[in-house]
């Protein structure tokens, strides 16, 4: 007997979304599952980043519908969503976002207390994260490497065990090292930690790690190829 398909973590459907008059998304669909990968290529200007937004709920589609973790973003109210997106969704930017004064620990523990979470355990499990993700706690977030920090972009974004994690350009701003390796260390998240990745880049090394490769055409996803 076969086991029922899981229900995507990300499903959007049909998502039309203007701006100023220019049609960004013309249609968009896309299910991402549990443990699954997918990159997003295209050329500036053609979409990704309001891709994004309309997952977050930043933006609202003018038409269709985007599910993350099976609540429809477009019926939440601004304080639901907000919750919402704490909870099931975690970010990583292209240049890491993180406060240089504060300690990698004291960064990735911002995420789990906005969550509600206590200071005890907010800090253990920032901790355990980046003694996975092989950052040094104790050394100054502004001392870091590129690479270094991107790790704890990674950590604060799957401090409060997101099912949906996002990236933009996450390796955007890295040499070529720390690129192969932030890059190597996004695209296994999926299995160690049975979320769903979607990756918005320009890099098509990048772009070939993930499970499903697609590309932004005309406001709609299309697929490249299996990636393997």
């Amino acid at each position: 007997m076969t086991s029922p398909p899981t229900r995507p973590v990300l499903d959007i459907d049909d998502v039309v979304y203007d701006v100023a008059g220019r049609r960004l998304l013309a249609g968009a669909d896309l299910a991402v599952h549990p443990g699954q990968s997918v990159s997003v290529m295209g050329p500036s200007g053609s979409g990704k980043s309001s891709l994004l937004m309309c997952i977050m709920g930043l933006v609202r589609p003018d038409s269709g519908h985007v599910t993350v973790a099976g609540q429809d973003m477009n019926g939440l109210s601004s304080r639901a969503l907000a919750a919402h997106r704490r909870r099931h969704i975690g970010m990583v930017f292209q240049f890491g976002e993180l406060l240089p004064e504060l300690t990698p620990v004291e960064n990735v523990m911002i995420a789990s207390l906005l969550a509600g979470d206590s200071a005890g355990d907010a800090q253990s499990r920032s901790e355990r994260l980046l003694a996975d993700l092989g950052v040094p706690k104790t050394t100054a977030t502004q001392d870091l490497s590129g690479g270094e920090r991107q790790r704890v972009a990674v950590a604060r974004a799957l401090v409060n065990t997101p099912e949906l994690l996002l990236a933009d350009e996450p390796t955007g701003s890295l040499d070529g090292k720390q690129r192969a390796s932030v890059a190597d260390l996004l695209f296994r998240t999926p299995r160690a930690h049975g979320c769903a990745l979607v990756v918005v880049t320009h890099d098509e090394t990048v772009a070939r790690l993930a499970d499903v490769q697609l590309h932004l055409v005309d406001g709609k996803l299309a697929q490249v190829q299996e990636a393997r």
